[in-house]
This record gives C-alpha cells, structure tokens and sequence, in this order.
C-alpha cells in the first residue's frame, strides 16, 4: 500500500476545564461598569455558577484539541451506510446564518415574514416536484419523527372512512425506527420477510395483507441498498385492501431526480433533509423530516400551512381535519435554509446527477469487493452496498476487527451488523461528494486490512492500536456505562 490515510501523528491528552483553570486567569476584557453597584441578598442570588477561571488560549487549545479527537465528514470519507454522511457545502451554511433569516422571530405577523414564508413555500413546492407527491408539511423535526406524522395520518385517515385497523406490515429491510413509530400509534408492527433476491415478495404480501391491517411501511432503496422492485404490485394489493402505502424516504439520494414516489404506489413518504438534501447529519441533530402525500391525504397534514394568495405568503391554520401539530412553531427552520439552498445551487439535473454519481460509486465499491469480502446479494445496488465477514470465518475475523482496524489506516469504519437479515454485516455508503482517488484509497485499505488477517490476525483482534484509547470492552461499556465525563 502507498500510502495510509492516518499515521499516528500527535495525539495530544486534554484535562477537563476545571482541572485546567487556576484562579485569576481571564479570557476577556469587560468594560468598565456606568451602573452604580447594588448588593443582592445572598440566599437570593445563591453561591453561583462553579465556572472554571481560563485564559484565551487555554480555551482555545482545549477546543482545538477536542476537535481533533473527532472525525468527521470534513476530515475524510464517512462510509456509514443508511445515513449519507455527505460532505455538505458551507455555503449552505452561510445562507442559513443571514441575520435576516437567523434572527427572524418564528411568532412574527405573516405581513412581517414574507422571506421566509417564501422560503418555506418554495420548499414545500419544491419537494412536491422531486417525489412527485401533492403537497408537504415540513414541520417535522427528524426522520423518525415524519414517520410517527405519517402513521398519525394513516389514522386520521382509516377513522375518517370509519375504519379500524390495529396492523401495520413492516419489512425485514426497513429502517429500525419504522416499527417503533407504527407501534407509537397504536399499531402492531407485522414483520415481512424478504425474499430471496433482497426485495419484497408479492405474494407474502398478498397472504398478510387483510382488512385489519392499516398498510405498509417500505424503505425504498431498502437497507440493503437494493431497489425495491415490486413496490407497485406490492402497493395495488395494499391498495386494494383499502390500506396506504409509506415510504421511507431517507435513502432517497438514490433516487431523487429519478422515480416519481406516486406513481410507485406511496401514499405518504417522509424525506430527511440532514441526509440527503446536505445538511449536517450525525451527532443527535438538528434534523428535518418533512412529509409528502397525496392529494387524498392533504388535509390531514399538520397545520399551519404555508400557502399563496396572489403575490404574498400567509400561514393556513384552517383545516379542522388536520392531525395538529407536530413540532413547535415552523420546524428546524435553519434545516430548512439550508436544504432550501443546496436545491437551489444543485437545480434539478445536478439532484439527479448526484443520485447517479452515488449509485455509481456504491456500485463500483461492490464490484471491487466481492471477491474478498462476501457479497449475499450479487446484483446491482443503489447508493450503499452489504458485505458480510463470511469469507473471514475460517481465520476467526470477524466484522468488528476489521472496522477497528480501519481506524488505525485513518478511515471511518461503516455501518456494522447492521441491516439484521444480513449476519455480520458491512454496509458501505460513499455518497456521490467523494472522489474515485479516495474511494480507490479506501479499498486498497480494506484489501490490505484483509490480507493481514491470513497473515497476523492478531494486529486485527488488537486494533485499533493508532489511537488515543485502544480497544474497549463494548460489552462492559454498554452494561456499565461511565457518565461522570
């Protein structure tokens, strides 16, 4: 191998704050006060913060070198699968740090807030166009939660044709949240196997689908990056027993630009625009998960609504079939901005031309993979790609060694035993924003990391060995986690 990705490098060791303060050091210089100074009473003003005494650069340091203990999609390639750890383009950041937009109060009479109903109407209309569905509600806040939006609406709509269903179908290859949101309306989550090429069997569904069952919920591309290509037999048997069709949509960066979600069958789909519209994903938030339906399910969408009147903007809160609301005030606006910018500055060819360029690199990682690592499903895949560590057996290597071992060659590791159906799985997801000498790079990693497990399995059982901290002991750290910072 050339080159690594990561060396050993310095790695500096950083105390907590209040182990690094020492009384009378400042960080700032206040101005003088032109107030007269007033006592406050002790038992009402309390002992006060225990706040650390620091100077400029001790603070400096301290976050410099906590950041640097850090990996991210600014350091290099995060090929974490189902999550589109794209690299995101600042300016998308800097249009949603505008004082303008920033600081807009979200309680602001209509007449005051025209921007940024704009924005919110155009994003709206924009999403409709991209997923081919009728109308949109942004207002929630993550993925997970436009899917529970989504089950409520399943709801609202079977009490609305006096139905009463207590079933929802959920796929061995959907995303995990898609049975906990079901089950938070009430529904009982009814697991579907697939079948033998990856996707959904028509005729499973056809034997669990019956007039108790509110619908199904499909991840399409699926978790194992593959297309679900029987979606619209699968859809007119939901359909036909008067159930509804969600989609998942937050694999979409395989496919926006490219399928027409209604004419697939999907009667509500959420997207999640902190994966696949570029807005920072990862470290708990912030997230934006806006709901796209059809024009049947309109009304039962969270209020209020941006709609147009002429030239000007307004917020619609009549709609007494609407579900309510979701989320407070307008949802993650500056989500939003930036997901509202990265559509803009992309336009509709390059939306599709990074779907295909994600395709392309998933597909190329597989194709140079195969051989090495086993692949359960030979076919061609969407944005992410499964392996599993069957070919390593024989050497007792196993999925975890060579994740930990991709850290000490500089890497990220991928998503791992994970989607279920595949045992010791690897999911590999590049995204489109990587170039082919770095992707080059991360296979020639895997192969060498591969033929060191034949040659010295034990530097696999070991890693990582580069790092600040080796390996831990997950099981113990999971069952006695250490919380005290």
């Amino acid at each position: 191998m050339k080159n690594a990705a990561g060396t050993s490098g310095l790695i500096m060791n950083e105390p907590l704050l209040w182990e690094r303060g020492k009384k009378g050091r400042k960080g700032m210089s206040i101005p003088e006060h032109d107030v007269p100074m007033v006592q406050v009473d002790s038992a009402v003003q309390g002992a006060g913060p225990d706040f650390p005494d620091l100077s400029e650069v001790d603070v400096v340091r301290h976050y410099t070198r906590l950041s640097q203990w850090n990996f991210g999609v600014d350091t290099g390639l995060y090929p974490l699968g189902s999550c589109t750890m794209k690299y995101n383009p600042k300016t998308n950041e800097r249009q949603a740090a505008t004082p303008a937009i920033a600081g807009a109060h979200p309680m602001l009479d209509d007449e005051y807030a025209q921007g940024t109903l704009k924005i919110m109407y155009d994003l709206q209309q924009y999403l409709k166009n991209i997923t081919g569905m009728a109308a949109a509600t942004l207002q929630p806040s993550a993925g997970a939660q436009g899917e529970l939006t989504g089950m409520l609406i399943f709801d609202a709509y079977h009490r609305s044709k006096g139905s009463k269903r207590n079933k929802i179908l959920i796929p061995d290859t959907a995303h995990g949240t898609n049975p906990a949101s079901a089950a938070l309306c009430g529904y009982k989550p009814v697991p579907v196997a697939s079948n033998a090429d990856g996707v959904l069997d028509v005729e499973t569904i056809r034997q669990l689908m019956d007039e108790e069952t509110a619908g199904i919920m499909v991840t399409n591309p699926n978790t194992l990056g593959l297309f679900e290509t029987n979606i619209r037999e699968v859809a007119e048997i939901v359909h036909a027993k008067g159930g509804l069709v969600y989609g998942d949509g937050a694999n979409m960066n395989a496919i926006m630009g490219i399928v027409d979600l209604s004419k697939c069958g999907v009667d509500v789909m959420h997207l999640n625009l902190h994966k696949t519209f570029s807005t920072p994903h990862g470290g708990g938030g912030p997230g934006a998960g806006p709901v796209c339906v059809t024009k049947e399910l309109e009304k039962f969408l969270p209020i209020p609504h941006v709609l147009k009147d002429d030239d000007t903007y307004r917020l619609d809160w009549d709609n007494p079939d609407s579900i309510g609301r979701v989320h407070g005030y307008h949802g993650n606006y500056g989500v939003l901005v930036k997901a509202y910018s990265y559509i803009l500055t992309m336009g509709a060819d390059g939306l599709k031309k990074a779907s295909q360029l994600a395709v392309l690199n998933a597909n190329y990682i597989k194709e140079k993979l195969k051989t090495a690592l086993y692949l359960p499903y030979d076919k061609p895949c969407m944005h992410e790609c499964v392996f599993s560590d069957a070919k390593q057996h024989e050497l007792k290597i196993t999925t975890l060694d060579i994740a930990k071992r991709l850290i000490d060659y500089g890497f990220h590791p991928p998503t791992v035993y994970f989607p279920l159906v595949v045992q010791g799985a690897i999911m590999i997801e590049p995204t489109e924003t990587e170039c082919k000498e770095d992707i080059d790079q991360f296979i020639e990693t895997i192969l060498v990391i591969l033929e060191e497990a034949k040659e010295n399995p034990e530097i696999l059982h070991e890693a990582p060995t580069r790092t600040k901290l080796k390996r831990l002991d997950e099981t113990l750290a999971a069952r006695k986690p250490c919380l005290c910072g």
